[in-house]
């Protein structure tokens, strides 16, 4: 009998439990991936994902086609920044401003989505358009959620960072005033 069948696993593992196997060191990358998946951000990007996905699709389909760029580059868009944030190349690559262009993504985004579903819906009879716009809406109302979350963090680091700055100044200011009271 060729292959041989297999010996069985002396020391199986409890039902339950789940660990990357030591034949598959990869795998042990993508736990923080998972991590990531897991929470407010991870979801919203992976619904902006799925909706921009949704909506290319029932373009295409639709006599609307004009418009499956907009969603075709904002899926491309927020896959990359799920990639990105699930890989954290946002803490290895400190060159780049990710919050804001993560920001400008979403406001843009919102902004488009908005635009082209109320055409899509309005002046396009067939169901593919209808739906695409309808989806659309829904997609607005995703990436403003996420643009107002990003925008509360960059106030909250801004505002850290200011009040950094000011006791920074006023001891500067302190050590550099004349202080002969006597």
């Amino acid at each position: 009998m060729w292959p041989p069948d297999p010996e069985p696993d002396p020391d199986p593992e409890p039902a339950g439990r789940s660990q990357p196997s030591a034949a598959l060191p990869g795998l042990r990358a993508l736990l923080p991936a998972r991590a990531f998946l897991c929470s407010l951000k991870g979801r919203l990007l992976l619904a902006e994902t799925g909706l921009s996905f949704i909506i290319f699709v029932c373009y295409v389909a639709s006599s609307a086609s004009a418009f499956l760029t907009a969603p075709l580059l904002e899926f491309l868009l927020a896959l990359c920044f799920l990639f990105a944030d699930a890989m954290q190349l946002n803490d290895k690559w400190q060159g780049l401003c990710w919050p804001m262009m993560d920001f400008l993504r979403c406001v843009t985004a919102a902004l488009i989505y908005f635009a082209i579903s109320i055409t899509a819906v309005a002046k396009y009879p067939d169901g593919a358009s209808k739906a695409a716009g309808v989806f659309g809406f829904f997609a607005t109302i995703v990436f403003a959620i996420d643009f107002y979350l990003i925008f509360n963090d960059v106030a909250k680091f801004l505002k850290q960072e200011d009040s950094a700055h000011e006791t920074t100044a006023d001891k500067a200011e302190e050590e550099n005033s004349d202080s002969d009271s006597d």
